[in-house]
């Protein structure tokens, strides 16, 4: 609420306009859950959810040579990745990864559905679906 009432204030327009889409989709996943208030791991969801609707869009928008709105895109991207919490690094992940394979007795790519869903279980929106599936992929065998 600050940060829309200071991009509001500073007319940044499209700063706003990425808060006020944020508020809205975490509101009506509050109602839709039921809840008056959703929990910071719910949030965090939602806020990924945004973050893969603009990596989507931008690919889309650069196959289709529509630069303009890939760049819309991209500092869309940039601000909502200000919401997220920091990511972890590679080799952070690697080491959770590895646990959570030794944990789950993992060995073949069949575990793999339960070794991602354990890690990000466990990195709480530090790391994206997709590295967590690339990194796992690496490390399971055929």
């Amino acid at each position: 609420n600050k940060d829309l009432i200071k991009a509001l204030k500073g007319k940044d327009a499209l700063r706003a306009s990425v808060i006020r889409l944020l508020k809205s989709d975490i509101t009506r996943s509050a109602i839709d859950s039921g809840k008056d208030q959703l929990s910071d791991d719910a949030i965090i969801k939602v806020i990924h959810n945004h973050v893969k609707q603009r990596n989507d869009s931008i690919e889309q928008f650069e196959k289709g040579k529509r630069r303009d709105l890939a760049e819309k895109e991209k500092q869309e991207l940039e601000l909502l990745k200000l919401y997220l919490p920091k990511q972890i690094s590679d080799q952070e992940l690697e080491t959770i990864v590895k646990a959570a394979m030794e944990e789950l007795k993992a060995l073949t790519k069949k575990d793999m559905g339960k070794v991602i869903k354990l890690v990000l279980e466990k990195v709480k929106g530090s790391a994206d679906g997709k590295r967590v599936s690339q990194m796992t992929a690496r490390y399971l065998t055929g």
